[in-house]
């Protein structure tokens, strides 16, 4: 054996000493780092830093800021880090008004609502108090309304259930021009039809329909009553075909219904 390439255990034990103080070394720098973080977590998180320092709410039409945070169940005293997003977001979406609701986390310490509501389609009439009905159907018996509303049709004789869901999904599919020109909506249920209704218009003309057809054919009011003398008012009759007839006239004169072109 080469004597050069010998080592002495005298020459090997400094070098051992002095991996195994490294290794040391490291181990306690790593202990440190380790107590610094959890002490600086435990600093972080009962200090003021850790707190909700802002809300914002944006997309509430129905409730105010105020309520908005109080139903959330957040608080300027929360801990960002206890927040728990769904649960937040399902405890908002349980008000009828709310649609979807989205709860965001910005750090360090802000919260974002979110919202998006439901249209106010129509209201009930319920003796002299007007009750909003949402685009879902749901009626708001809680937001009494003491004055006719002006921006969408009255709904008179109709309750929750399938008939005002038909009417409802049928006004959704008009467009905005012709829901505006609507003052009411009376439901005229017979034996042979319980989705019969009578219209009252803006412009002074009544419309008969069935729910069956009222949107199809409904969506071509412009176009019928530009057919039309608009001095002579009376009922237009969309039940089985499209026909006008004047108060003052004997017979009814079947009026046209334009079709859309095909795209």
């Amino acid at each position: 054996m080469d004597k050069g390439k010998i080592v002495s255990i005298e020459d090997r034990i400094p070098k051992l000493k002095h991996q195994r103080r490294k290794k040391a070394n490291r181990r306690l720098i790593m202990l440190l780092a380790l107590f610094f973080v959890l002490i600086a977590g435990v600093i972080y998180f009962q200090s003021p830093l850790s707190k909700v320092k802002s809300i914002t709410v944006s997309g509430n039409e129905s409730y105010n800021y105020d309520q908005i945070v109080e139903e959330s169940g957040i608080s300027l005293q929360t801990n960002v880090w206890q927040i728990n997003r769904e649960e937040t977001e399902k405890k908002l979406e349980k008000i009828q008004e709310i649609k979807n609701a989205s709860v965001k986390v910005k750090f360090p310490n802000t919260v974002a609502i979110e919202l998006e509501e439901f249209n106010r389609l129509a209201y009930i009439s319920k003796g002299k108090n007007f009750y909003p009905v949402l685009e879902n159907g749901h009626i708001l018996s809680e937001k009494q309304i003491d004055e006719i509303p002006v921006n969408a049709p009255i709904l008179i004789g109709f309750k929750e259930g399938k008939v005002l869901d038909e009417m409802i999904d049928s006004l959704e599919a008009l467009p905005g021009v012709v829901i505006n020109s609507i003052s009411e909506i009376h439901s005229k249920p017979d034996k042979t039809d319980k989705f019969l209704i009578k219209l009252y218009m803006n412009d002074g003309f009544e419309v008969n329909a069935s729910l069956r057809t009222f949107s199809e054919k409904m969506a071509h009011y412009p176009s019928i009553v530009s057919q039309l003398d608009p001095d002579k008012k009376g009922v237009i009759d969309l039940e089985v075909g499209s026909y006008f007839k004047a108060y003052e006239a004997e017979e009814a004169e079947e009026v046209e219904i334009e079709k859309e072109s095909e795209q």
